[in-house]
């Protein structure tokens, strides 16, 4: 640290990122101010800044944002086969929903499903919402409803998604395989998140049926028909999917084999739909251009991150929760790094989730805490963030599904909140007695 300064105030940068993420201000500049505010703290010389540059493209996290960019390019490739529409198309049409109960069952399935493969929640969901629309508003579902569902539903994708961001970074963080993942930290935070969406998505319909419905114009149903092609083309995708996962899980691949999943689910269905090598190719381009910007966020997170940790902050606010931890045990460190994550650190998943994980990994090592439970932690911290307050997500959502009720959106994001940390201190105890 530069004048000799007390490691923590290494943390400044990262305070100056949560304020400016609170601000709402771009990510982009963002994260670089405090890089540069990080460099030069640590009294990085400019020589230094480039090759830390040049040294965080064979980052971790630049392997997480070039996953991302790829999931963005396999969604425009699906999206132009038109096979994401098909995947919808085929669970709602064989389904035959005929009541509001199995309206939002088979809603959140079809969130849950889409988001889950292709890794991105705003995107998956404005595919699913034309489709749907018109036919849980001819059951009566309201547009409050549907909403809660859209977000509650598409948000479990992302703790159960073998490839989707949050799994991938996490899994890269801790060294699990994917299915001591799901055991661990996927499903439980998976069930908590879709079953109380769902009861929620119940009580929201209760107290607006009646009160609000869908317009004309918006229960037009979308003219989406089933080709030949589109079906090759499908089933090709979804082979090729559970070929490449059951191979994965089987040889314990790790956060790198995704990029693999990605190129060759693209291709395979772009030439499966006609599409040829090259324009499927340039399809996947197109769509992973969409997220250079967070390619380009992570590039700059990496360092970002270093220059704290080199200024020695972690292992200070390590050595100042000590006394605390001591009085409280793992049990009372859990729940704070957890509650930390949640309301003390905002911006992109992926980032809190590397934020939570450097912040706390000293104390996590001294105390040895298990990467299974660790790895619940970080999810947790990282994903409940988006159900506290009104999040872009959450607004965006809530705006697919034609709905103004935020607070039907809030309700949901606190009950699903309230619910993570019982089980949390239900688990955290459990732990700490062996259990």
């Amino acid at each position: 640290m530069i004048f000799d300064l007390p490691p923590i105030l290494g943390f400044l940068p990262l305070i100056l990122y949560i304020y400016l993420m609170l601000k709402g201000k771009d990510m982009n500049l963002s994260v670089l101010l405090c890089v540069l505010l990080g460099a030069f703290m640590t009294g990085e010389s400019v020589i230094g800044f480039g090759n830390t540059l040049k040294n965080s493209l064979n980052s971790f996290l630049s392997l997480i944002g070039f996953i991302i960019v790829l999931g963005s390019g396999l969604g425009e490739v699906l999206t132009h086969t038109k096979v994401a529409q098909n995947i919808v198309y085929f669970v709602i049409e064989k389904t035959n929903i005929k009541t509001e109960k199995q309206a939002i069952l088979i809603s959140m399935f079809t969130c849950t499903l889409l988001v889950s493969m292709l890794g991105t929640l705003s995107g998956s969901v404005a595919i699913v919402a034309p489709i749907l629309i018109p036919i849980v508003a001819c059951l009566g579902l309201t547009p409050s409803t549907l909403g809660v569902i859209f977000h509650g539903a598409a948000a479990t994708g992302l703790q159960i998604g073998p490839f989707v961001p949050p799994v991938a970074t996490i899994m890269g963080l801790t060294g699990i395989t994917y299915s001591k993942f799901m055991i661990n930290a996927g499903i439980p935070m998976g069930v908590i998140i879709w079953v109380s969406t769902y009861f929620m998505a119940c009580h929201t319909q209760k107290v607006t049926k009646g009160k609000e419905t869908f317009s004309d114009s918006e229960t037009k149903a979308v003219d989406f028909k089933v080709t030949p092609v589109i079906n090759r083309a499908t089933f090709a995708f979804i082979i090729t999917m559970i070929g490449m996962l059951v191979y994965g899980v089987i040889s314990k691949a790790g956060a790198a084999y995704a990029i693999v999943v990605m190129l060759s689910a693209a291709l395979i269905t772009g030439l499966a739909a006609g599409m040829g090598i090259t324009n499927a190719l340039k399809k996947l381009v197109e769509g992973a251009s969409k997220m250079f910007w967070m390619f380009f966020m992570f590039i700059l997170f990496d360092p970002f991150l270093n220059y704290v940790s080199k200024s020695g902050a972690f292992d200070a606010i390590s050595n100042y929760m000590k006394p605390l931890i001591d009085m409280g045990g793992v049990v009372a460190f859990l729940i704070i790094a957890a509650a930390i994550g949640v309301f003390g650190i905002s911006g992109a998943g992926v980032a809190q989730a590397q934020i939570i994980h450097e912040l706390f990994l000293p104390t996590v090592t001294a105390m040895s805490v298990n990467m299974g439970i660790w790895s619940f932690i970080v999810l947790l911290g990282c994903q409940v963030t988006f159900f506290v307050s009104p999040t872009v997500d959450m607004v965006g959502t809530m705006g697919l599904a034609h709905s103004k009720n935020i607070k039907a959106m809030l309700k949901n994001g606190w009950s699903i909140t309230v619910v993570t940390f019982i089980v949390l201190v239900i688990r955290a105890i459990l732990y700490s007695k062996g259990i």
